[in-house]
């Protein structure tokens, strides 16, 4: 095994020469001799976490290492437990090092020169061996070179440091983030006067483009403020930056960007200055603050170049009306799909398989007249728009302004090639205007401070890359990573979405992942079962799939869809569709967010629907008003998750179940989702809140009628309080039993129903035989043992233990769930459970024989007899026992064998 290390509270140096060591040992494990201090930690965690893994000395038998790789350090005091390698004679030692002194290590291969720093000395023999870096590792290795020679400026550099950083800016580096993470001591001055510049920052979009802007007021002006300007940016990762410091009678523009879409250096000319397109400056004279600011913006729509958003704000892949269908079956379509307008389409000729091409648009309004009209078998070709206007896929948001505002035209096909690609509404213009900061009056913004979380942003994408590292194991890591990889060689979209996100936004524990994709979701979970040798099952009708894992977990697989229900209750009718319709068809909006995968935008929370306002609020609430009508049973899962999470349904939520109960909105009786809700209400640690609010909502009658009347007693509550009890105080015992408390949840529930109608309730909700079986047969029972000792005083031990013997834990616990406290009932079964139910006789049937007793029917009535006495307490050992025979079961009265009596 080859190990990569260095000295303990590594530099930036350190770091980047092992970055550089594992390109020259491609299958050696990089590892630090302890945990680095927080300045390398961040750069690791935001630069290289995804990329490489590092170690500590705990994660290796040292004995096993036959190669120990060190970089800038040649003192053996410097590397902590890794210096125990050193004793092992097997143990091979490579050495890289720029310090001329403190050496007592001798290598057997060594790399040593007195450079500026030792990744100068790492460079060189990767270019010597033809080595090519990505970006990310040039940076790193360019990171520990300037950090080491003082930016290429103390007096130890050496030219080979130039040239080296020379040749890494050929290979991609980023001189900018080499610039954010290098060390520079600042006076008070310099900080009051950054403070003071982020303090009056204020942020703008322009043609989606975010600008930031500040307005400080200085005493006077301060020779480097650049440099401030400069800091600023890389502390608050910022794109463009124009910051106008007010002195006196002037103001003074300093400009810096990185983003080709914004040219500071055209924007500076307009104001009287000039500059590059990345750093720029002017004076303005004569001018207010207003003024100033009044002809920045100008400038800023003038020069910032608008960006193709049409595929971004698309709805894809288009819900679109057969040319040819009948006027009629197009209504019934977009009432199914919620739509009020559809493309219209005429098959491909062959170019492309799935593609449609647009014949016209139709609307609702349209239909609706034809059919007032009788025209319902007419074809929709006869009254579509056919002279709409249409969006190409680099389409800029005034185009789709034009065609949505000023040209009315309440929907835009995307089209590319001839192609329908997708559709955006007027609804999705105002979606995306509504969080648009330049649709806004000066100096007001949505959400919160230049570099607040996203929390109050909800309809801009937030980057969570950090938060998931810090959330996340390893392993889950790698596996998301892996899943974006393979949406990429695949050429789909990866999420993860619902409630792993949600866990995720809570800090809450989620083991399962859910993984949306846009695309064919089965076709994407067979090639990851294969690639992570795991076992794969198929829901062709749902298009999705289930991987189950090596090491059990298990990542459900889904095609982006939408759904529409037939008919109130129905199960829904799947097609494909987008992510963003696949949220929207999500039962709340705390379960409506995504997380995309894809390495190019790893970590990207998408919330189209102020999710995120929700969850803050820890409000349960709907996307859409019909919601409890298509699935009746999200108003058990609405109480559940407000009782599981702590949240609190939101009025207009609670206002719709109280509309659905009241109007009978359930569709059939008989829909199994209303017990698999049940079902997940009872398997939490303590339902009896879910329960109270199920029966405040007169939710229970869809489960079975009477309950709805039985919950209102007060003996049901206290049922169901008891049988909470019970479980505990069976927990406490520590028995090796297990119970199923569902069942015992059911029973309780049931206490109060007729025999009759558990067995139809088991029936109507299609549970599986062993288990109706059970419940039948627990709650026949002991319904029976109840009623005979509903008037009974006390019981022996051994009438209790033949009444119980039967019954399973459930059983039992529901007859604690259904008794009275301090009653003959309970203290049955308490005393059953803790102290009968193990107790057996000495004597056995073998016993018996050897005694010489004739085996037969008399032998069970023999011991059920004795296991009385010894339940009873008159016999305690195995002398008592067969005195005890001897006196109520007499050999002599009994026949015995032919041998024996001779």
């Amino acid at each position: 095994m080859q190990v990569i290390t260095t000295h303990i509270n590594p530099d930036f140096d350190a770091l980047a020469s092992m970055v550089a060591a594992l390109r020259l040992y491609p299958q050696a494990i990089a590892a630090f001799p302890d945990a680095p201090e927080k300045e390398i930690g961040d750069y690791i965690a935001r630069q290289l976490e995804y990329h490489i893994e590092f170690r500590l000395p705990k994660d290796f038998d040292l004995s096993q290492i036959d190669t120990l790789i060190v970089v800038d350090t040649r003192s053996s005091k410097r590397l902590g437990p890794f210096a125990e390698c050193l004793k092992n004679p097997k143990t091979r030692l490579h050495l890289f090092d720029h310090h001329p002194h403190d050496a007592d290590m001798r290598g057997e291969y060594e790399e040593i020169a007195e450079t500026g720093a030792t990744a100068t000395i790492m460079v060189r023999l990767l270019r010597e061996k033809g080595i090519e870096l990505t970006p990310l590792e040039a940076t790193t290795i360019c990171l520990g070179i300037y950090a080491d020679t003082g930016s290429l400026a103390n007096s130890s550099t050496k030219p080979d440091d130039l040239e080296a950083a020379a040749w890494l800016l050929r290979q991609g580096a980023q001189p900018d983030v080499v610039r954010s993470y290098l060390k520079k001591e600042w006076t008070s001055e310099q900080v009051d006067l950054l403070h003071g510049l982020r303090r009056d920052a204020r942020q703008y979009s322009i043609h989606n483009i975010t600008v930031t802007v500040s307005f400080p007021t200085l005493d006077e002006y301060s020779i480097g403020y650049a440099t401030i300007v400069e800091r600023l940016m890389d502390m608050d990762n910022l794109d463009a930056l124009f910051a106008l410091p007010i002195m006196g009678d002037r103001i003074y523009l300093i400009a810096r960007s990185r983003l080709a879409e914004v040219d500071v250096g055209q924007i500076a000319r307009d104001l009287g200055g000039g500059g590059h397109a990345v750093a720029a400056s002017a004076t303005l004279r004569d001018m207010t603050v207003m003024e100033a600011e009044e002809e920045l913006v100008k400038s800023l729509h003038r020069h910032v170049h608008p960006q193709p958003v049409a595929a971004e704000m698309m709805a894809k892949p288009p819900i679109v009306i057969a040319a040819s269908m009948p006027i009629h079956e197009a209504h019934e379509r977009m009432n199914q799909c919620g739509i009020a307008a559809a493309p219209v389409e005429i098959p491909t000729p062959n170019d492309r398989q799935t593609g449609l091409r647009l014949a016209g648009i139709i609307t609702r309004l349209v239909i609706e007249r034809a059919l007032h009209h009788h025209l319902g078998d007419a074809p929709v070709s006869d009254y579509m728009t056919t002279d709409a206007g249409i969006l190409s896929l680099q389409a800029t948001l005034n185009d789709i302004h034009h065609l949505i505002i000023e040209n009315r035209q309440r929907l835009v096909p995307v089209v590319h090639e001839g192609v329908i690609e997708g559709v955006i509404t007027r609804t999705d213009l105002l979606n995306y205007l509504a969080y648009n900061p330049s649709t806004f009056p000066p100096g007001q913004k949505r959400g919160g401070a230049p570099g607040a979380s996203g929390w109050n942003n909800p309809g801009r994408r937030r980057n969570l890359a950090t938060y998931l590292v810090e959330r996340l194991s390893r392993a889950d890591i790698q596996m998301l990573q892996e899943i974006g990889a393979l949406a990429d060689e695949l050429g789909c979209k990866a999420f993860v979405a619902g409630g792993y996100v949600r866990d995720l936004l809570l800090r809450a524990p989620s083991t399962d992942i859910d993984v949306v994709i846009e695309g064919d979701a089965i076709a994407f979970a067979k090639a990851l079962a294969v690639r992570k040798n795991g076992r794969v099952s198929v829901h062709e009708h749902f298009a999705t799939a289930d991987i189950t894992l090596e090491d059990g977990q298990h990542i459900d697989v889904a095609t982006a869809r939408r759904e529409y229900y037939e008919h109130p209750a129905a199960l829904p009718v799947v097609e494909e569709s987008s992510i963003k319709l696949d949220l929207s068809r999500r039962d709340f909006t705390i379960n409506a967010m995504a997380i995309q995968l894809n390495l190019a935008h790893f970590g990207e929370l998408i919330d189209f629907f102020n999710c995120q306002n929700d969850l803050k609020r820890r409000e349960i609430k709907v996307l859409h008003n019909v919601s409890f009508v298509d699935d009746p049973s999200r108003m058990f899962r609405a109480i559940r998750f407000e009782q599981k999470l702590g949240f609190t349904i939101s009025p207009h939520t609670a206002r719709l179940m109280s509309g659905a109960v009241k109007e009978r909105l359930f569709g059939k009786g008989d829909d199994v989702r209303f017990f698999q809700e049940m079902e997940r209400i009872f398997s939490e640690e303590n339902p009896i809140p879910a329960i109270k609010r199920l029966a405040e909502f007169g939710l229970l009658q869809l489960l079975w009628p009477s309950l709805n009347s039985v919950s209102r007693d007060s003996r049901f509550m206290q049922v169901m309080q008891q049988a909470q009890r019970a479980i505990a105080w069976f927990r406490l015992l520590y028995l090796k039993d297990e119970i199923t408390p569902s069942m015992l949840w059911l029973l309780a529930m049931m206490a109060d129903c007729r025999l009759s109608e558990l067995r139809h309730f088991c029936e109507r909700f299609q549970l599986p035989p062993k288990i109706s079986g059970q419940l039948v047969w627990q709650k026949e029972h002991g319904d029976k043992i109840a009623y005979r000792l509903r008037t009974r005083q006390d019981i022996s031990n051994s009438e209790a233990y033949w009444l119980l013997k039967e019954l399973s834990n459930e059983g039992l616990l529901y007859l604690l769930a259904i008794g009275r406290d301090g009653g003959v009932l309970n203290k049955a079964v308490s005393n059953y459970v803790t102290n009968l139910r193990g107790i057996k006789t000495i004597m056995n049937g073998d016993d018996l024989l050897r005694l010489g007793y004739v085996a037969g029917p008399l032998f069970k009535k023999i011991l059920g007899d004795l296991l009385d006495a010894r339940l009873n307490g008159q016999v305690h050992s195995r002398d008592e026992e067969l005195a005890w025979l001897a006196e109520h079961h007499p050999l002599k009265n009994l026949l015995t064998k032919p041998e024996q009596s001779v």
